[in-house]
């Protein structure tokens, strides 16, 4: 791909487990080029959360207001509330004159791609099927058809990864964080290879089906 002018807005997606909030908190310490995405959301505030800091607090009407005046960049309905990225946040990060970095959901970032062509999109794999199933299932305080979502949502979101403009494998925390940096920095070549990317996917994805096919039975 053509590498845009920086600083661009960054999008990271992945399926639960695999790390990508961790490597966003990662970038957030280590560069000071880099401002984290405020969502908007019509959901309650939890303990300790601040307006204008974790997320903006809006109501339902005052979201539906912003999707039909196009101040949203993208925007989904999850467990019954919605969330969504303000475009002031982008203007925020011109003004800043840093990295709008994004860490949303596979249809959140093919919006965002839509709205913002110049988005450079980063999927981040995890190292094998068997971990991600691991932190999937280990959690014990969801249940069983609960964590059977997740498995499903994580499988059909992998199989999203070759659409991005850069896959990280997330088998090391800070190599994976490097890579992004250098994806950031304009050094894509100096990203690590990976195995074959297809290989990878349905490597992942037979793990998740045979973990699902013996919760089934």
């Amino acid at each position: 791909m053509t590498v845009p002018s920086a600083p661009f807005p960054l999008v990271l997606s992945a399926p639960s487990g695999a790390g990508k909030t961790t490597i966003a908190g990662r970038l957030r310490e280590r560069r000071a080029d880099v401002v984290f995405s405020v969502s908007a959301t019509t959901r309650s505030p939890r303990p300790g959360e601040r307006d204008g800091v974790h997320y903006h607090f809006v109501d339902v009407d005052e979201f539906r207001r912003m999707i039909a005046g196009g101040e949203l960049l993208e925007h989904a309905e999850v467990h019954g509330n919605f969330y969504g990225t303000p475009r002031s946040e982008l203007r925020r990060a011109h003004a800043a004159g840093a990295f709008l970095l994004l860490d949303i959901d596979v249809q959140g970032a093919a919006q965002v791609r839509a709205a913002v062509p110049e988005a450079v999109l980063v999927f981040i794999l995890p190292p094998s099927g068997r971990v991600l199933v691991q932190r999937l299932t280990g959690r014990g305080s969801e249940a069983d058809e609960a964590v059977r979502r997740r498995l499903r949502n994580a499988r059909d979101e992998i199989a999203e990864a070759p659409r991005f403009d850069h896959v990280v494998l997330n088998d090391e925390l800070d190599h994976a964080v490097a890579d992004v940096e250098a994806i950031l920095d304009g050094r894509a070549g100096a990203v690590r290879p990976h195995p074959p990317l297809d290989g990878l996917i349905n490597a992942i994805a037979a793990e998740i089906e045979r973990n699902l096919g013996s919760d089934a039975g």
